[in-house]
């Protein structure tokens, strides 16, 4: 049944993320002729299909009930297949994985996209610009604000005076989180505050020794679908005004969206606010390699998506809009190769 469960909100997904493609046609056509002239001086056949090196690999994933790290596990699976020495390292999320892909330690990472461009600007969590890339835009994920179901909470602001996990320190979660709660004008003195991770929060909740959790990841996140099973639990909705608020001071990379009913047993329908998340790359890292893992990644989309279907969600429409981080050559090699 919990197979079914995941299929089906992947399929719902699904649908959202093609009318989205829909829209972006246009913008595909731009994209792609902007790539074809920005790469007119890079030979496309330096990066030959079956190019292969001896390096050992490593995708920075995220937490282990995390789909960062199933999702990470999956492609690195695909890769070994084909020859790439990889594994799948767990993390704390998407400010740890920008700096180990920064600094040489992944070749590839997962990385929301507001913390992205922290990283290339040198701001926020980063004292100085990181040298990474972008290989896709694979998902959006969601803000996921999770309490006991009969806990008097009903909204944001409602977190003032409870115990609430705000994540792990250096991830995305914690930058997302502290952006949410200043601009429903929860101050941090306001709430007792701890730095977990994903699965120390579920336990942590289903324990009862805090009131709420912040999360930012794919639908459903297993970790808190597995708690959903012993201890029901509901999503707290966050605003338009909220989103607005966050958005003005921070790319505009937030979106609005409805939070799919049914997911973790919820029978309400709430608005959230959701984030893309980008596959990364070393901005050094050799073009081919880039080029043969990017092409993995594609090719291998519908058997990935049979275990985390969040892959499902995976269109080259909307894979090239990584902005403001840009694309890696090996990756944009790709895009523009696979449309002939």
């Amino acid at each position: 049944m919990r197979r079914v469960w995941q299929r089906r909100a992947g399929a719902a997904s699904l649908g959202g993320a093609a009318s989205l493609a829909r829209g972006a046609r246009g913008r595909w056509r731009v994209a792609t002729l902007l790539l074809a002239t920005a790469l007119g001086a890079v030979s496309l056949a330096g990066c030959s299909v079956g190019a292969r090196d001896t390096g050992t690999h490593v995708v920075a994933g995220g937490a282990s009930t995390g789909i960062y790290y199933s999702y990470g596990g999956a492609i690195a699976d695909q890769l070994a297949q084909e020859g790439f020495d990889i594994t799948v390292a767990a993390t704390g999320g998407s400010v740890d994985n920008l700096f180990r892909v920064g600094r040489g330690e992944a070749t590839l990472g997962f990385a929301q996209a507001d913390a992205a461009a922290d990283a290339i600007a040198g701001v926020g969590a980063f004292d100085e610009p990181l040298p990474v890339e972008g290989v896709a835009r694979v998902y959006d994920e969601y803000v996921q604000v999770v309490v006991p179901a009969d806990s008097p909470a009903v909204e944001i602001p409602d977190l003032a005076g409870l115990r609430v996990s705000v994540g792990e320190l250096h991830s995305g979660v914690t930058v997302i989180a502290d952006r949410v709660l200043r601009a429903a004008g929860v101050a941090e003195g306001d709430f007792v505050s701890a730095r977990l991770g994903i699965d120390d929060s579920v336990d942590a909740l289903a324990r009862g020794e805090i009131d709420a959790f912040f999360w930012v990841g794919g639908i459903p996140t297993p970790g808190i679908d597995a708690l959903s099973e012993t201890t029901p639990v509901k999503i707290l909705p966050i605003s338009p005004e909220t989103v607005e608020k966050v958005n003005s001071g921070h790319a505009g990379v937030y979106r609005l969206a409805d939070f799919p009913l049914g997911i973790y047993g919820t029978d309400v329908a709430v608005e959230t606010m959701t984030v893309p998340n980008y596959l990364i790359t070393s901005a050094d890292a050799d073009p081919r390699i880039v080029f043969e893992m990017t092409r993995a990644l594609f090719e291998s989309r519908t058997e990935i998506a049979d275990t985390v279907p969040a892959a499902a969600l995976l269109d080259r429409r909307q894979a090239i809009f990584t902005g403001p981080v840009p694309l890696h050559e090996g990756a944009a090699n790709y895009y523009v190769r696979s449309r002939k």
